[in-house]
Parts: C-alpha cells; structure tokens; sequence
C-alpha cells in the first residue's frame, strides 16, 4: 500500500445520539452522558453527533429533560470537538412541514447553542426541502452537510445520485452524506456508489449506515478504499445490530494503513468501559431488547429499516393478527410503490409500514387509510421520484387537487403564534422552538419545569416521573 495517498478516515461518534436511539429508545440522559464527555473530548473524532434526530422530542417527553440545556452542558464539556445534530429539512425535528420562519430560526438557535454540523436530509429527497436550512446554515456560519436517503429501486440509479450531488452542491452545502437508514448498501455496490459521486462533486462524503443486515463494516472498508472521506461509527457496547459498526474496530482495520485514524485505542477502551454499564443495565431492565442485536437478513430482502420492522410486529400485536406478519412483509414494497417509491426513512417508513398493516389487516387494498397516507398523496411531504400510482390517488383524495409547489410555500410564517402562545411558559428563547415542535409534550415540561423550580408541587414532579419512566 506504499503507493497510496496517506488519507487518514475521519469519523463521526454516533455514541451520543443516533446508537442509543437506534437500541435504548433514545433514553441515555445528559448525567449520563457528561462525565465521559472530557475523555471523548481527547480522541480526534471529526465530530461528535450528539443532538438531533429523536433526542429533543425525548428529553421532554421522557426524560424530562431540556434539550437546548443538555446541548450547552455538552458544548462547555467538548473544548476540541466539531458537534453534530441531525435535522429533518422542513419537518426540523417533528414529522410536520414548517414555515421557513421557524426553520430559520431553529438553525440560528442550534448554531449559537453550540452545533457546528448540521446534517439535514428529506425523507422524499426533495431537494425543495432542503434548501431553507440549508441557506440558513450558511448564514450563521455552520457546516451544512446534506443528506441522500438512500435506498433502492428502479429510479435510483447511479446517474439519479449523481445528479443529486451536483445540486446539493449548488445549493450550497458543504457535504454530502450518503445516509443508509435501513443497511441496504451493501460492500460492492458502495465501492461503485462513492466512486460516482466522487465524478460528480468535490464535496467530501461521509457514510452513514447501519447495522441491521449485518454488512455494515464491509461496507464501510469498501466505500473508504473508493475514496469515501468520513463514516460514522459508535463505541462498541452500544454498536452494532440496528446501531452503527464499533468505533474500535473501524479504527483497528485501517491501523497501518494509508486510513489510519492515530486514535489511541487504550483511551477507546477507557471510553469503552465507561458505557458498558449503561448497555449491561438496559439488557437486565429490557430497555435493550436483545433482538436488535441480531442480523436480520429480512432488510434487504423487503427494504425495511430495523425500527420499522419492530413497528410493524407491534400493531399487529395490537390488532390480534401477528400471523399476517409476512403478509404484511410483502404488502410494504406494493404500498411503497403505490406511494411513487420514496426511500422509507421518518415519516415516510412509518406512513407506508401502517399503511401496509391496514391493508392486510381490513382485508381490502386502501379501505382504511391514516391522515398520513392522504397527506403524501395531496403533496404535502413532497415530490416522489415516480409518480404516485393514479387510482391509488383517486381512490383516497377523490376530486382534490393535489398540491406540486414546495409545502412550505403555503404555510404562512409562524413564528409570532407561537411566541404569543408560549408566552406564559417561556423562560429563554429557545423554549419557543420547543412548543412548535412539540406543542403539548412541551407545555407538560414546562410545567413540570416551574414545578420543580419553586419546589411547591413535588407531586406534579413525582407525577410525571411515573407517567414518563426512563
């Protein structure tokens, strides 16, 4: 390997976010998190993906927790580390379009609260969604990284990503992320994916996968040999299945290589060590179910992520009819097609996984439909890559007119109603950013928050522990 180029893998540390949302419902704490915070702080990584995606919605709902404190405490704690948040376009972090207003100013607060990457991505890969954040990034002078939901299908070939590069760099970003939700990408056929982009872009490319059918590292190896410049990786007590390949060993493979990371592996241990009792608790209190440890072949037969396989095995507990499990396997890629074939990533995968389960479930193709299934059908997440199948459309929004402008363009701003109907809780300015996501769960917090604060009502306090159980 004396030939090659030395170009030293840079990696993102998922240990913080995305691998305890992918296997401990998104549940470790900020006091869990802290004390480690010092030694990670010394590693090297690239960056450290620590906020984002489910974490805001959980630090309230369950963990009681405010996100935006949490995202200071470990701001003060990482001195030389880039963090990192993952941003859902237009949704931000809810499963809703919002106006622009709102998305600016969320990006504004992540940034001043101490983000320095933000990962944005569409779940229908509407470049049209992405380009307010994305905007708004480079105006406050963070790194906007864009994200391609990968997945696949007849209209995602090779040219279709290209063509995605090229104008996810004209919009402005600063970095591409191939983003595999569900492990699809297999070793190959990253080695032939990186190597187009790198065609079509001078961004640099980072790799996101995940564990779930159980090529993930292969796949990794590959994609950085192709030129692959960045992948994300999670300490390994919290690796693996539905989370990510183990940082350690990642590090191990390319030791000695022209890849070769420099990260200490003694000060990896340490970390290591550190998070271990967090995942031995979690499998003897069931939080980490054993099953998504596993290798699950099924995701790349039926291209279903991890998280929403376990969706669909719950409603059809729910519904009495587990034994239309496969059925229900099989109706998924019919739905999805149906629904002009988007990449089965949040909200999408949950709006095309219930949709299956009501098809099998009532017997009849689209008898019973969610308000979900009618909204992606009027337009109102997006454009699809195929066409949305016409009777289909018919048959659940009749004689409407679907919309094909950007969704945001017909939200009015918003900002200044929800200022006027948080007033009364508001105690900073990012508390108005929290009641737009999440209206009602948030008024609980800040409620539960005043009550702690004056100490008055520890019932309310004791309340919502036993409502919200870590």
């Amino acid at each position: 390997m004396a030939d090659i180029e030395k170009k030293p893998v840079k990696i993102v540390e998922t240990v913080l976010r995305d691998a305890h949302q992918s296997l401990l419902a998104t549940r470790m704490t900020t006091e869990q998190m802290l004390p480690i915070v010092g030694k990670m702080d010394q590693v090297g990584y690239y960056a450290v993906e620590c906020w984002g995606g489910a974490t805001f919605d959980s630090c309230l709902r369950f963990l009681k927790e405010d996100p935006w404190m949490r995202l200071r405490k470990l701001r003060d704690g990482f001195k030389n580390t880039k963090l990192q948040m993952l941003f859902r376009g237009q949704n931000i972090l809810g499963y809703n379009h919002y106006a622009d207003d709102v998305v600016e100013y969320f990006v504004q607060k992540s940034i001043s609260n101490g983000i320095d990457i933000i990962r944005i991505f569409d779940c229908l890969n509407d470049m049209r969604n992405l380009q307010t954040a994305v905007s708004a990034c480079n105006k406050e002078k963070g790194h906007a990284q864009v994200a391609l939901s990968y997945t696949l299908g007849d209209s995602y070939t090779l040219d279709y990503w290209k063509d995605i590069a090229k104008r996810i760099e004209d919009m402005g970003a600063d970095s591409i992320c191939i983003k595999d939700m569900a492990g699809l990408l297999t070793p190959y056929n990253a080695d032939e994916l990186v190597r187009a982009l790198k065609e079509s872009t001078k961004l640099p490319i980072d790799l996101h996968t995940h564990y779930t059918s159980g090529v993930a590292s292969m796949t990794y190896l590959k994609a950085i040999e192709a030129g692959c410049d960045i992948i994300d990786t999670a300490m390994s007590p919290l690796a693996l299945g539905t989370s990510q390949p183990a940082t350690e060993v990642m590090v191990e493979t390319f030791r000695g290589t022209p890849y070769d990371t420099g990260y200490d592996q003694n000060l990896l241990a340490e970390i290591a060590a550190y998070f271990q009792p967090i995942r031995d608790e979690a499998l003897k209190s069931g939080r980490l179910n054993p099953k998504v440890l596993g290798v699950d072949i099924k995701t790349l037969q039926y291209q279903v992520p991890g998280g929403m396989l376990s969706n669909l095995v719950s409603q059809l507990k729910e519904a009495g009819q587990e034994d239309k499990y496969l059925q229900v396997l099989e109706e998924v890629p019919r739905v999805r097609a149906d629904f002009g074939e988007p990449p089965l990533v949040t909200p999408s995968s949950q709006i095309v996984g219930t949709q299956a389960v009501l098809n099998v479930i009532s017997g009849e193709r689209y008898k019973m439909v969610t308000k979900e299934t009618k909204k992606i059908l009027m337009g109102e997440f997006g454009q699809t890559v195929k066409p949305f199948n016409p009777e289909v459309q018919k048959k659940i929004i009749g004689d409407e007119t679907p919309i094909t402008c950007r969704p945001a363009d017909l939200i009015a701003p918003q900002l200044p109603q929800f200022e006027k109907e948080c007033a009364q809780w508001k105690q900073q300015d990012e508390d108005v950013l929290s009641y737009a996501l999440f209206p009602n769960v948030a008024k609980e917090f800040f409620e539960y928050r005043a009550a702690q604060q004056t100490g008055v009502d520890s019932t309310l306090a004791d309340k919502q522990n036993k409502t919200y159980p870590v």
